[in-house]
């Protein structure tokens, strides 16, 4: 399991590297200003910081107590990105609608596209910091799972 150091290195690296790629995207995307966007991104960043270190920490617990190792497959990697991003969604989308005084669907589509990007920005991410940062139980983990 990691250590509380490590999540939280994890967590802010994770948010700060996502914040300068989806700002910028997100304002030429949805014709918004930039600054209006940022807003959005930072409390959007600072509510996914929050929600990553907790689902991380008990989707390792659940992961580690069914599977005796918190290595996750390809396979799992996806269902871990997906199910981050539907409970991330839900957080946001009140948010996104009043800030930005948009309709449920306007800001439905952007939550989405939001989400579709970090899926993919999250699977990325998590699957460079795990060889970047492997866990010591890992390199005994079997030669059939590979990170």
């Amino acid at each position: 399991m990691r250590k509380v150091g490590d999540r939280i290195r994890h967590a802010l690296s994770f948010e700060i590297l996502g914040l300068l790629i989806a700002t910028p995207l997100g304002a030429l995307l949805f014709h918004m200003p930039v600054h209006e966007m940022g807003v959005v991104a930072l409390v959007g960043a600072t509510i996914a910081t929050t929600w990553n270190i907790i689902y991380n920490y008990v989707f390792d617990v659940i992961l580690q107590r069914f599977t005796g190792t918190t290595l996750k497959s390809g396979v799992v990697r996806i269902f871990h990105a997906v199910l981050f991003e539907a409970g991330l969604l839900l957080m946001l989308l009140p948010f996104v609608m009043w800030y930005l005084g948009v309709t449920f669907w306007q800001a439905l589509v952007m939550d989405i596209s939001f989400a579709v990007f970090y899926m993919v920005y999250a699977f990325v991410f998590n699957w460079a910091y795990d060889r970047i940062f492997p866990l010591p139980e890992w390199q005994t983990a079997s030669s059939s799972q590979r990170l």
